[in-house]
């Protein structure tokens, strides 16, 4: 919907509080000249003032699991400000409810509950894949042991396994032998898991802002050279970045995904491996092999990373997208990388904290600790730093990753001397210790 000469569109934001840097997604739609209203849980008066600012209302919660409040909500904020034009939440575990509220109060300017399958179910996922010619790991939806061991005779081990709806590399773990297979369906989750092949690869995304026509306006994405399930299950040192130049065979096949799966109006995030070996199924070491879609940006701060690494406001560029269907505020780049490092405090790193401050302080652009609700995920402190080069880049994340050698005690010479006292005492007391036992 394209805003018409003197019309303020009403646009409901979903949780405009949480995560923090989404209230950046609310100023700028204001600045856009948008009536920008907020349903969430937090209480109004724990809102930023910068928030407060860019909220025409904030209608609170008590609990956003809870449909008939926010149907209520919605409809309150509809009753008081007219018909809603856009009601978004751009956070993957919303997706669904966001689509629902739509349908019942007749937005169109969004995902449908019709569209939820395709991009909120991984087993979905595979057939868009195919439409798109991008080929993606063979997979099996978990019903009971004989046909999970059928399925890894084809596949082999490792596997791993996930629930087929969910958020991040939350509850995913890496089976490599038959006695974790057993161990998983002893505790089998009641919710539908998927098994997949294991993939060796390096995880890249395609990253962009897309409007309504389906032509993507800005286009990015990012690497992570450590697996995140790993990260999250073993508290793995975390590293992730946004790439100065998004490779042209990984922009083709977002491109073409965004067709496949029907992209509109969004910001999205596109989840692929890059094989590290060549696989008989998938293709040859380098290839593009299909991973997730995810119909939202790309979680916690990466689009403050993609500000960063391209000097732009990709908030406001997603404000623009929404309402003009095309770039007002568009800024020239200049590219660089930004790296994400996440630390964990039982991690006994080389360096320090306040060592890192000092030694790269021109490079950070953000050096804090993260509240728990977060630090489960992406580390206990978080580093954010801009460099021009990877090598730079590399050189940071060794520095800040590196762990301090275990300190070895010199063995201190024991003379000879001493030794043969020792041992005489010794015979002296086995003497002492057999007297004993022969009077007893």
């Amino acid at each position: 919907m394209r805003r018409e000469r003197n019309y303020m569109p009403n646009f409901i934001f979903i949780s405009p509080a949480f995560p923090g840097n989404y209230e950046n997604f609310c100023v700028a739609l204001k600045a856009n000249g948008v009536n920008v209203l907020g349903i969430g849980d937090t209480p109004y008066d724990c809102l930023s003032p910068r928030l407060k600012s860019a909220l025409t209302e904030y209608y609170r919660v008590e609990n956003m699991e809870n449909y008939d409040e926010m149907f209520r909500a919605v409809a309150f904020l509809s009753f008081h400000h007219g018909k809603i034009d856009y009601l978004e939440s751009n956070n993957e575990y919303w997706l669904t409810q966001d689509a629902r509220l739509r349908e019942d109060f007749h937005i169109t300017t969004g995902l449908q509950p019709k569209d939820m399958d395709l991009i909120k179910y991984k087993s979905k996922m595979k057939a868009g894949y195919e439409k798109a010619g991008i080929p993606c790991a063979r997979y099996h939806l978990i019903s009971d042991l004989t046909s999970a061991q059928n399925f890894i005779r084809e596949v082999g081990y490792p596997v791993i396994v996930k629930p087929d709806c969910g958020v991040g590399a939350n509850d995913t773990w890496k089976l490599t032998c038959e006695a974790e297979l057993l161990d998983f369906f002893r505790h089998l989750p009641s919710i539908p898991y998927i098994m997949e092949e294991y993939v060796s690869g390096e995880i890249c995304s395609y990253d962009a802002i897309v409007n309504s026509k389906g032509t993507p306006l800005f286009e990015t994405g990012n690497i992570t050279p450590i697996s995140i399930m790993d990260c999250v299950n073993d508290h793995n040192s975390i590293k992730f970045y946004i790439v100065d130049q998004l490779a042209e065979d990984l922009k083709a096949c977002g491109r073409t995904c965004l067709k496949a799966f029907k992209v509109r109006r969004r910001f999205v995030h596109l989840e692929f491996f890059r094989l590290l070996e060549d696989h008989p199924y998938l293709g040859k070491k380098g290839q593009i092999v299909g991973l997730e879609v995810n119909m939202r940006p790309s979680g916690g701060p990466t689009p403050d990373m993609i500000n960063f690494a391209y000097n732009i406001n990709c908030y406001q560029y997603y404000a623009d997208m929404m309402i003009y269907d095309k770039l007002r505020h568009k800024t020239k780049t200049s590219p660089a990388f930004c790296v994400y490092v996440g630390r964990w405090k039982e991690h006994p790193y080389a360096h320090t904290h306040q060592e890192i401050l000092e030694h790269w302080d021109k490079y950070l652009k953000v050096a804090e600790e993260l509240p728990e609700v977060l630090a489960h995920g992406m580390g206990n402190y978080m580093y954010l730093a801009r460099f021009e080069s990877k090598e730079q880049m590399d050189t940071f994340c060794q520095y800040a990753l590196e762990i301090k050698e275990p300190e070895v005690l010199p063995e201190i010479p024991v003379k000879k001397t001493t030794q043969v006292r020792k041992a005489a005492g010794a015979k002296r007391s086995s003497k002492i210790s057999q007297k004993g036992s022969e009077n007893s």
